[in-house]
């Protein structure tokens, strides 16, 4: 991501109306922002700020968190997460989107669909506009260590997403581990298990919860197995700490005994769910599903709220991946220009 944001002026952002706020800037956000700038609806976006929460948000989101993309289309030899992001932003740029270098920590949608939407960002200045793109993604939950995230930063080795980072060269033929007992967990695992030379699902019981049917289908390749009753306290690495380091292996604890153990991985794939972005928005009136993700209306990006639409993972808890988060929102500024014309605004 560069640093070329701006901070905008509390007057001019209050006095005016905009046709379109773009709230996040990970793939879904910045394609949304391509399609609205194109179609000449001059997106304002809005960033967000840098945060721990414990792991980290970033602007960018969670591709600023990854080293080589090899899955995305038009990249044969791979991209790097960040400079992918960079790439989506210049897109962006180049189109006239403009860009805000701050959170938008409330809104207050409107009721009656001619009246524009206020929102609030945290420099205290108020934001109106016709249209909203809520594009604020979803975060990995970690597991809190320091060294974990050390390691996912740096690309050493540990990662929130098998499908997005398993195939990768440097985990094939190695042994995983993945932290985790849920549905999720078993996929993660299932898909690591075509490539790893043995697959660890680290579990903190001796009973998994995910469905019967996951369970068998990972317990019955050949490269599996299950660490009961552990979890994981540290990780090791070889290398020079925030250049060449990588993981050698993770010290588990036996959730009874207390006991320690070293378990030598080479990649460790952490499994425990997603938190959606939407803590700013619990106040809002939008709906949400029972997961915290923004209920979208069928096949459309349209939330319950008139003028508001969601894109990414934010709305997205079935396959979180950068692909379809921008198809998403592709999808969102294609619809709310289509709104905007129907009020005779675009």
């Amino acid at each position: 991501m560069t640093e070329k944001t701006e901070k905008t002026d509390k007057t001019d952002m209050t006095e005016t109306i905009h046709k379109l706020v773009i709230i996040g800037s990970g793939p879904a956000g910045w394609t949304a922002a391509i399609y609205a700038a194109r179609a000449s609806l001059d997106p304002v976006v809005y960033v967000g700020i840098p945060k721990q929460d414990p792991g980290p948000i970033l602007p960018g989101g969670q591709l600023m968190m990854t080293t080589e993309v090899e899955n995305y289309p038009g990249f044969p030899d791979g991209i790097e997460g960040p400079e992918m992001m960079a790439k989506f932003q210049a897109q962006a740029e180049r189109f006239g989107t403009k860009i805000v270098g701050d959170d938008i920590t409330r809104c207050d949608f409107a009721n009656d669909s001619d009246s524009p939407h206020v929102l609030h960002a945290a420099n205290g200045s108020e934001v109106r506009a016709h249209t909203v793109i809520i594009a604020t993604g979803a975060t990995a939950n970690w597991m809190g260590l320091e060294s974990e995230m050390r390691l996912a930063r740096a690309g050493g080795g540990v990662s929130a997403c098998a499908v997005c980072d398993g195939a990768l060269p440097v985990f094939r033929d190695q042994p995983l581990a993945v932290v985790g007992g849920g549905d999720t967990a078993m996929e993660e695992a299932i898909y690591l298990t075509k490539f790893a030379s043995m697959v660890h699902v680290i579990h903190r019981r001796d009973e998994l919860r995910a469905s019967k049917v996951m369970q068998e289908r990972f317990l019955s390749k050949a490269n599996a197995k299950v660490e009961w009753n552990k979890v994981v306290v540290e990780c090791l690495s070889v290398g020079e700490v925030g250049k060449n380091e990588k993981l050698r292996a993770i010290v588990l604890e036996d959730t009874k005994t207390g006991q320690r153990s070293e378990l030598t991985v080479k990649g460790l794939f952490v499994a425990i769910g997603h938190t959606p972005a939407t803590r700013f928005l619990r106040d809002s009136g939008l709906e949400f599903d029972d997961a915290g993700y923004i209920h979208l209306k069928h096949r459309h990006s349209a939330t319950n709220i008139d003028g508001v639409f969601a894109a990414g993972d934010v709305a997205d808890a079935e396959y979180r991946q950068a692909i379809t988060a921008a198809g998403m929102g592709c999808q969102a500024a294609i619809d709310a220009e289509r709104w905007l014309g129907d009020k005779g605004l675009a």
